[in-house]
């Protein structure tokens, strides 16, 4: 979040939003900035709404959408945030190009997510339990595939893995 300085004064797009437990008190600062929170399942949405509400946060909206269909004009985000998303989407493709055109030349790709290949209790973890539990959805990138997605399309400021996160900060060309 520390990405996001708090006086940003632009359009950020939060896809997934989940619950919001990670980016309500960043919220809280970021009174300037056109915030669009959007995420698949109405039950986080609902939970999201409620800790917004709850923060008194009133420069943002909700809404229901899948992240390989963004329901934007092109060019429209100076942001996009992806906390704990990228290894949730189906299709993972898509969601890539779905975020790269809703994202203004210059715009920031600010991203962390599960990663395969860094440890293997967690792998463990994701294949036997996440998965089954409908939380994570396969195939997972590697750190090396995400950049190879990357690198065509963005210069990336900052890239780097804690155990089994990946943590990145791309810029859109």
């Amino acid at each position: 979040m520390a990405w996001i300085p708090d006086d940003f004064s632009g359009k950020l797009l939060d896809v997934p939003v989940g619950t919001a437990v990670f980016t309500t008190e960043k919220y809280k600062h970021l009174t300037q900035a056109d915030i669009t929170c959007l995420d698949y399942s109405h039950d986080m949405l609902e939970q999201a709404e409620h800790r917004f509400r709850e923060a008194g946060i009133g420069n943002l909206k909700t809404m229901q959408g899948d992240v390989g269909a963004l329901p934007f004009d092109d060019a429209t985000f100076d942001k996009v945030l992806c906390m704990n998303g990228l290894h949730v989407f189906p299709d993972k493709g898509k969601a890539y190009a779905e975020i790269l055109r809703a994202l203004k030349p210059g715009g920031e790709l600010l991203a962390c997510f599960y990663v395969a290949g860094e440890q293997k209790v967690a792998d463990w973890l994701a294949r036997t339990v996440m998965t089954r539990m409908g939380w994570f959805t396969p195939p997972f990138d590697s750190a090396d595939d995400v950049k190879h997605r990357l690198e065509p399309h963005y210069d990336i400021l900052d890239f780097h893995v804690e155990g089994a996160m990946l943590y990145f900060r791309a810029r859109k060309r």
